[in-house]
């Protein structure tokens, strides 16, 4: 007599990165997946408003899933896309080498990913190398924007103290007063106080 396999039980995650975006177009795509491959949703993990690059002990829900694939509630872990997984290529790696030490696999749905074999799993390593390579492109990107505004005079960051609120600090600091018992008097925050008294060291 023929002993009929048990359907493989899959984890669906899905990530977001801001609050006002949705993870339901990744789950539709993970669902569909699991219902032609015959796979049994084991449970859906999400993270909302969460970066990729922020480790396990800030997404809940990836901790979460790390914590059941652990316990072997299930045999697959689908995601959409690997930057959903992660941006670090040393958390990507970590991760893969924790739930396949327990037997777990991984389908990543874009890159088309089975971890299941070995070329899947060593495209997986290579899929985490171009997400870190491109969250280091978008840095750079975002430092040459800053330093392009800088070259063409524009001022960056938090806006200037008002000139009498700085000068009646100033006044004050001359005086000796305790930065809260000036902050205080003036209306305004001991952080506040501290940068005009930084500021003035400087320029000195």
């Amino acid at each position: 007599m023929t002993t009929k396999m048990a359907s493989p039980r899959v984890a669906l995650y899905a990530r977001v990165s801001t609050d006002s975006q949705t993870t339901e177009n990744q789950l539709n795509e993970l669902r569909d997946v699991a219902a032609r491959n015959g796979w049994i949703v084991a449970g859906e993990y999400i993270d909302h408003g969460v970066s990729g690059a922020k480790g396990r002990d800030k997404r809940p829900e990836f901790d979460r899933l790390l914590k059941d694939a652990m316990r072997k509630e299930f045999d697959i872990v689908a995601a959409w896309s690997v930057d959903r997984l992660g941006r670090s290529l040393q958390h990507l790696v970590s991760f893969l080498g924790d739930i396949q030490a327990k037997g777990v696999g991984l389908y990543l749905h874009q890159q088309g990913v089975d971890t299941t074999t070995p070329s899947g799993k060593a495209l997986f390593q290579m899929c985490g190398v171009f997400a870190e390579f491109e969250r280091s492109m978008i840095i750079s990107r975002v430092h040459a924007g800053l330093d392009r505004a800088r070259s063409q005079g524009r001022k960056l960051g938090r806006p200037g103290i008002a000139t009498p609120r700085r000068q009646k600090v100033q006044a004050m600091l001359a005086q000796g007063l305790s930065m809260a018992k000036i902050a205080k008097a003036v209306g305004c925050g001991v952080a506040t106080v501290h940068r005009i008294a930084t500021q003035e060291v400087g320029e000195r």
